[in-house]
């Protein structure tokens, strides 16, 4: 299933969430300018190395890019190819601007930010020893998926719908919809399929928009 819309009206022009589309679109682009070998030091400078964040471990001299962590802020701007990519950037268009009409844009991109830290820690933890980098802006827009969940359960979103030589398009409550893709993570992180995926990041960062969310709520929303 595939969210391509939903019905909640927005007030503000959500120049944040604009603003981080483009971004990640921005470095995606300059991560594909760059040849392979330079392409894996970039992810392993940028991205959130657990062994590095959390034991003694550290990265060779040449790429300290930055202080480490500093990682967790730069992994949600990485992304391992096109479909990460759109996927994530679909995800956050639909969901974001709503969570930013809520919360305002500086609310919105502090919520935003602490949701990605959030889930790259919750990645990190489960296993502190990893040499493998965590990228990508799933763990933040989970944050919003948890948020949009708590502020906008009424709404509807138009999803598609794809089965095995037939496709249709389905009106689907939010609710339903958003807790179906949360229990999809649970199972897949308890199953251990999906090799590579950070799921554990994904709930990380679910639950954390969903305790954060009335801290950086900024007014009553309209009923929906």
């Amino acid at each position: 299933m595939i969210p391509l819309k939903d019905d909640s009206p927005s007030e503000l022009k959500p120049f944040v969430t604009i603003s981080l589309i483009v971004g990640c679109v921005i470095v995606f682009l300059w991560q594909r300018s760059l040849d392979a070998a330079s392409s894996r030091q970039a992810v392993d400078a940028l991205g959130a190395i657990p062994a590095v964040l959390l034991t003694e471990a550290r990265l060779p001299r040449d790429l300290q890019w930055l202080p480490r962590f500093a990682a967790p802020l730069t992994s949600m701007f990485l992304h391992g190819g096109w479909m990460h990519l759109l996927g994530n950037m679909l995800f956050l268009w639909i969901y974001g601007d709503n969570v930013e009409d809520a919360m305002g844009h500086w609310r919105f991109l502090g919520f935003y930010l602490l949701c990605g830290i959030a889930a790259v820690f919750a990645q990190a933890l489960s296993d502190p020893h990893s040499p493998y980098p965590i990228i990508g802006a799933s763990g933040a827009i989970s944050g919003v998926l948890g948020a949009y969940l708590l502020l906008f359960p009424r709404a509807r979103v138009l999803t598609l719908v794809l089965l095995p030589f037939f496709f249709t398009t389905l009106r689907m409550p939010a609710v339903l919809l958003l807790l179906l893709w949360f229990a999809v993570q649970l199972v897949s992180d308890l199953s251990g399929h999906g090799a590579g995926v950070a799921f554990r990041a994904h709930i990380g960062g679910f639950l954390t928009g969903m305790l954060l969310v009335y801290a950086f709520k900024r007014r009553p929303l309209h009923a929906l």
